[in-house]
């Protein structure tokens, strides 16, 4: 099994209202949304499934050291 890949960086986009599922196992091909590669990568990490209740901006976390998870919060600076 291979080991969760970890961004220095966020990644930002624009959303939409609904249900989202954000990779947490840096595998995934449509990152920062979830596309199953940790199924076969590293199955004891699963996405982080968030309800977006107002469209705009989001920084979503790569580092995996936010304390506000699936959010940015800045923490990958102190890396």
């Amino acid at each position: 099994m291979a080991e969760p890949k970890k961004g220095d960086k966020p990644i930002v986009i624009e959303e939409t209202p609904g249900k989202r599922a954000y990779c947490q196992c840096g595998w995934s091909e449509r990152l920062p949304h979830c596309d199953g590669s940790h199924k076969q990568q590293c199955p004891d990490v699963g996405p982080m499934v968030c309800e977006i209740t107002e469209p705009g901006r989001k920084a979503v976390c790569q580092c995996g050291r936010s304390g506000d998870l699936p959010w940015c919060d800045g923490s990958h600076k102190q890396i």
